[in-house]
């Protein structure tokens, strides 16, 4: 410890006033008894009893001026130099802690967001786990409810579909609850064939509905057997019906009479194509140049383009769902009178002649369409499916 200079003249004084104290109690204590000789001095009546100013056995002395003075200098100087520490050890004690709590508190938080997290990813996958077989990928997380509502929806696009577009003297095959549906959309039950009746396959029909039971039923076979091709589709996943045609003599020998009444499509296409009596847009050249116009079509654009000048503004797309290659059903045409003012008069008798043609070449549907352009055409369409071999390929 350091005392200054003032501090070191205070002790000092104390100590030399603590000693002249001890000299002057020295030498007013009383000497010894009086002797024999001397003579007896009277008892002062005010001095206390010898009790009273005796020591008490034990008990300790007072310390000396020095030492209190000097024990009351080390306990100032120890309030003045530890106290502050000590505040500043509580202080810092106490940031410390809050630091603690606080983080404690931010890892609690964490933690429980975590397990939050983790268990709502475990039971994502346990409902994913306990989702019915087809439910997923398949009918793309539907419901059995909305994948039954889809399905129905499916079977009556196809109805209507195999209704407007089918030939009216095809057969056509279906398990028990499509032929219903078929048969509500004015098909006679005569012309459809329920498969799972005692009937072993889709063999004496000429096309077959493809719904989830009949695949379900014929498996792989309903495309390597009895129908390679699709006229049309509907709907996706195990809901998809489609209109696929039965082949006679098997899969194998329809594909290859396909390709072979495609080679003769393309040759008689490619006569129209240098007929100076037809015009064809430029889509529809490449059509006709690749085979993809329907037998029955290219026979009636021959045979008009003999009496009148031909404009085919364009043929019909393929059915959503169809097979690529097959042949195209529908076009539009537009033709030349010979004489001016009668347009009219020609359509009508266009319209009669091809309506008078045999059943293999007749048109289904032969109509007065008006384009946007102003102009009015023949829209001409043949029912599904194209026949093969009309032009000599055999079937």
């Amino acid at each position: 410890m350091i005392l200054s200079d003032h501090d070191l003249a205070v002790i000092a004084k104390a100590v030399a006033r603590a000693r002249q104290d001890g000299k002057d109690a020295a030498e007013a204590q009383p000497g010894p008894g009086p002797g024999p000789d001397s003579p007896a001095e009277e008892p002062r009546r005010s001095a206390p009893p010898p009790a009273m100013t005796r020591a008490r056995p034990g008990a300790s002395p007072t310390p000396p001026w020095s030492t209190t003075l000097a024990n009351t200098h080390r306990l100032r100087a120890a309030r003045r130099w530890f106290w502050p520490a000590t505040m500043r050890r509580r202080v810092t004690g106490a940031l410390v802690l809050a630091a603690v709590l606080f983080c404690g508190g931010a890892v609690t938080v964490a933690l429980a967001r975590g397990l939050m997290a983790g268990k709502e990813a475990a039971g994502g996958a346990q409902s994913a786990g306990r989702r019915p077989a087809g439910t997923g990928g398949t009918n793309g997380g539907q419901s059995p409810g909305a994948a039954a509502i889809a399905a129905a929806g499916s079977r009556t696009a196809a109805a209507a579909w195999v209704a407007r577009q089918v030939a009216p003297a095809a057969i056509v095959a279906c398990d028990p609850q499509m032929c219903a549906v078929l048969e509500s959309k004015g098909i006679p039950a005569a012309r459809l064939l329920v498969l799972g009746a005692g009937n072993t396959g889709p063999p004496g029909s000429d096309l077959i509905v493809s719904t989830a039971a009949v695949r379900e039923e014929f498996g792989s076979r309903l495309t390597s057997v009895y129908a390679p091709v699709a006229l049309a589709a509907f709907g996706s996943g195990s809901a998809q019906v489609a209109v696929r045609v039965v082949a006679a003599d098997g899969s194998a020998a329809y594909l290859r009479s396909l390709h072979a009444d495609a080679t003769a499509r393309r040759a008689a296409g490619a006569l129209l194509l240098r007929s100076p009596h037809v015009r064809v847009s430029p889509a529809g050249r490449r059509e006709l140049a690749a085979g993809l116009v329907d037998t029955r079509l290219l026979s009636a654009i021959g045979a008009l383009a003999t009496p009148y000048h031909v404009d085919i503004t364009g043929f019909g797309a393929p059915a959503a769902g169809a097979s690529p290659g097959l042949p195209l059903r529908s076009a539009g045409i537009s033709l030349a009178p010979a004489r001016r003012g009668r347009a009219a008069a020609t359509l009508n008798a266009v319209k009669r002649f091809l309506l008078a043609q045999q059943t293999a070449f007749r048109p289904a549907d032969v109509t007065t369409v008006r384009l946007a352009s102003g102009q009015t055409v023949l829209h001409v369409e043949f029912t599904a499916p194209s026949p093969l071999g009309l032009l000599g390929a055999p079937y």
